[in-house]
């Protein structure tokens, strides 16, 4: 017999990728969507078998139907404290309601544990929801995948190729934890079918340095990279600072300066993962910088 998974954010990226593990492992996968929905996101859905729920108000009412049946519900929503503080906790107490027995929150993040209110705004919210969450009686998982490798290609400031640079903060040989959203979605996915998970998990798909990431870059190449040291955490936290007062963008999941946050997090000591639980299941093969990087190259030639 197949497992029903509930996937709310499935029109998402990260949410798509898990729909496909999902279904790749044979589960049975039905996605929450609001009625607003773009048509095409819920096409591509429905033509991998999934059940679509269009939901109109958000309310529990709503969501308790949706959840009905399912043996676990993943969340991948994104957005402010309107959607992961009071959206997910309707989503939650819909699925308590309904007899879900276990729920993943939208984590999928550097593990916030570690950090303080205040350092991250983002972070800030996961761990107000968590507050809700771990007075409920539902059996949970958190998903800690340090930073999205596929940043690196794409904003996050540290490779720049034209310029032949490696710009980095604090230690050049601090590593920082990368997962790429692939793995992330194979991980959650396997997660999402696994009965005796513990309240977190801990993965990373590569662990390096920006001195190592100059050497692939320079592998890769064939040229040399340098490296730019572009100050400390001070420095980048006073930053921070002003490019808050500057440009609050308080309704901007992404303005400039929360990347920037996630950046001061991870030149932190504190973000560094121990231990990892990447060993959980052998079917996963992680992707490392120095493939990702790869593939990239490759495919900025052929086009």
């Amino acid at each position: 017999m197949s497992t029903l998974i509930l996937v709310a954010g499935a029109t998402g990226d990260l949410g798509g990728r898990i729909v496909r593990e999902l279904v790749n492992r044979g589960a049975e996968v039905r996605a929450i969507v609001r009625s607003t929905a773009a048509v095409e996101k819920i096409r591509l859905l429905e033509a991998q078998g999934v059940k679509i729920c269009k939901v109109n108000n958000w309310n529990l009412e709503e969501l308790k139907k949706a959840c009905d049946g399912a043996s676990c519900v993943v969340s991948v929503l994104a957005g402010l404290s309107d959607v992961i503080i009071d959206a997910q906790k309707v989503l939650l107490d819909a699925a308590i309601a309904a007899g879900v027995p276990r729920f993943i929150p939208s984590d999928y993040s550097l593990d916030f544990t570690k950090f303080s209110h205040g350092e991250n705004r983002n972070l800030d919210l996961r761990r107000q929801f968590h507050q809700y969450l771990n007075n409920t009686s539902i059996a949970s998982t958190s998903i800690f995948n340090a930073a999205f490798a596929d940043l690196l290609i794409g904003p996050m400031p540290v490779i720049f190729f034209k310029r032949k640079l490696v710009l980095y903060w604090g230690n050049a040989d601090r590593r920082w934890d990368f997962t790429t959203i692939d793995n992330t979605a194979a991980y959650t996915a396997n997660v999402a079918l696994d009965t005796s998970t513990p309240r977190y998990l801990r993965i990373a798909g590569d662990q390096i340095s920006p001195r190592e990431i100059r050497a692939v870059v320079n592998e890769l190449t064939g040229q040399k990279f340098s490296l730019l040291h572009t100050g400390g955490p001070n420095l980048l936290r006073m930053i921070i600072k002003i490019a808050k007062t500057l440009s609050p963008s308080k309704n901007d999941l992404y303005p400039a300066w929360q990347g920037m946050q996630y950046m001061h997090n991870m030149i932190d000591k504190r973000s560094k993962i121990e231990k990892l639980d990447n060993n959980r299941y052998p079917d996963i093969r992680w992707t490392s910088i120095k493939k990702l990087l790869s593939e990239h190259l490759h495919y900025i030639k052929s086009v």
